[in-house]
């Protein structure tokens, strides 16, 4: 039988399924499709610069206010309306529901992650286990069936774009364009060709459809978790500025400081696949009806790879995981800095997001791992600088993308890479000889395990952990 922890990590973990499986194939497609004028990348990078503010000023106090669910909730609808602004792509439509999906943003993300970690912090004492392999093992789940949704968003973005009867041949001319080293805007190739409107109407559609499911999966069968500290919150209000400006107090923690390079990498190599790969190579080389095929590669081993891999931190423990998705990106850099793309090496377009997918499952999980083990009692706050930092990197890649050679944007990956790895293992080395505090055992509820109509009361127990974040 499921206990209630593991059911609200399945819930919300479907229900990310099903949001993302929208937004994902959404993101895949922007630079391809809605190429002109570079709209579609600068959509992309207003949603992580509203991100940014809403890291800074709002994900803490609407987390407070609302709790973990009814955030979810609000968030997920922010996300909808970008869907519905695709239905007529133009700078009207894509730059305002842009600035709606990113103020949700980082509320939805933190709320996730802090409900995560208070699902494992609650269910270690159960299992008798220490509270960061529970986190772990948490996160794990999450990814497994959150990045399956890359797999399902982007097989309805192929079929329904490769039954499009006006699909441009590709000339050895135009292949010339493609990949690295020759700096021109491929922009005007036949190859970026925008589908039949009917086919986008029908695309978008079923995207809104998938992203309103996800809302009512989640208001329907989640746990209102910490309904109880929201309560109190809104009773005993803190002082504004104090929860206002959360996320800039955590700031002083220094632990903090050394994650940050880590956390703007996550949104470096996520930008450059979604942005610079599927354009730059797939959508030049076979055309935008082969982007989801790809995007799908991708999803499988990330999904497959983060539920083996948040078992395995259990044996091996985070550092080894980093060194390991490091080497890959390094590998997999290196190689689409010299690779000339050809329809003729048809192979090799799935496996670099295969592999690109086992790097980024690390990426994920184990730094939101990271963040919940080392920020326990501050989770609101620290989810929020995570999700600032990661959108900060998906900033300032999608706003230089239509400014600089394609080779250059490796060049600064490569480095951004290199940077993080030395800042990640320096953490990690300082979490081994100093581990920070566990959460106290006396805080939890022996009766929970017997009672689960207890389930509300013992919720109140750990305000003090996760809503302190004004220290």
């Amino acid at each position: 039988m499921i206990d209630r922890n593991m059911k609200n990590v399945l819930v919300v973990s479907i229900g990310f399924l099903s949001l993302f499986t929208a937004y994902g194939g959404l993101q895949s497609l922007q630079s391809s499709l809605n190429a002109e004028d570079g709209m579609g990348v600068t959509s992309l990078s207003v949603i992580y610069a509203s991100i940014i503010l809403s890291s800074m000023f709002l994900t803490p106090t609407l987390i407070k206010n609302l709790g973990c669910k009814w955030t979810i909730v609000v968030g997920m609808g922010c996300y909808v309306t970008y869907s519905i602004g695709n239905l007529y792509p133009g700078w009207y439509t894509l730059i305002p529901t842009s600035v709606i999906l990113g103020m949700g943003g980082s509320p939805l993300w933190s709320a996730k992650c802090t409900l995560l970690t208070i699902c494992g912090n609650l269910q270690a004492p159960k299992e008798n286990k220490a509270a960061a392999d529970v986190i772990n093992k948490y996160f794990g789940i999450f990814f497994l069936i959150f990045q399956s949704s890359a797999v399902w968003g982007n097989l309805m973005s192929s079929l329904i774009f490769g039954s499009d009867t006006d699909i441009p041949d590709i000339s050895e001319e135009d292949l010339q364009y493609c990949g690295a080293g020759v700096c021109i805007d491929i922009n005007v190739n036949s190859t970026t060709k925008r589908p039949a409107q009917e086919l986008v109407w029908t695309l978008v559609g079923c995207y809104i459809g998938v992203g309103v499911l996800a809302m009512v999966i989640v208001a329907v069968f989640l746990d209102n978790i910490d309904r109880d500290q929201a309560q109190e919150f809104r009773g005993n209000r803190e002082p504004f500025w104090s929860t206002f400006l959360a996320t800039f107090t955590l700031l002083k923690d220094k632990r903090l400081i050394i994650l940050i390079p880590l956390s703007m990498y996550s949104g470096f190599e996520q930008s450059f696949l979604s942005g610079e790969y599927t354009k730059n190579y797939v959508t030049c080389s076979l055309g935008i009806h082969y982007v989801g095929y790809a995007m799908i590669c991708f999803g499988a081993t990330n999904s497959l790879c983060s539920f083996m891999f948040g078992r395995l931190a259990e044996y091996t423990g985070r550092a080894p995981l980093f060194c390991l998705a490091a080497a890959n990106n390094f590998a997999c850099i290196m190689a689409l800095l010299f690779w000339r793309p050809h329809p003729d090496q048809l192979p090799v377009f799935f496996v670099f997001p295969a592999l690109w997918g086992m790097a980024d499952a690390v990426w994920q999980a184990q730094t939101n791992s990271l963040y919940g083990v080392l920020f326990p009692r501050q989770s609101e706050a620290a989810f929020a600088n995570c999700c600032m930092w990661e959108s900060l990197g998906f900033v300032i890649a999608f706003a230089y993308s239509t400014f600089i050679c394609l080779d250059t944007k490796i060049y600064i990956l490569l480095g951004v890479l290199i940077l993080s790895m030395v800042t990640c293992l320096w953490a990690e080395y300082q979490e081994h000889n100093n581990p920070t505090l566990p959460v106290e055992e006396g805080v939890y509820d022996k009766d929970y395990k017997k009672d689960t109509d207890q389930y509300t009361d013992y919720s109140k127990n750990i305000h003090h952990i996760i809503a302190q974040t004004s220290l």
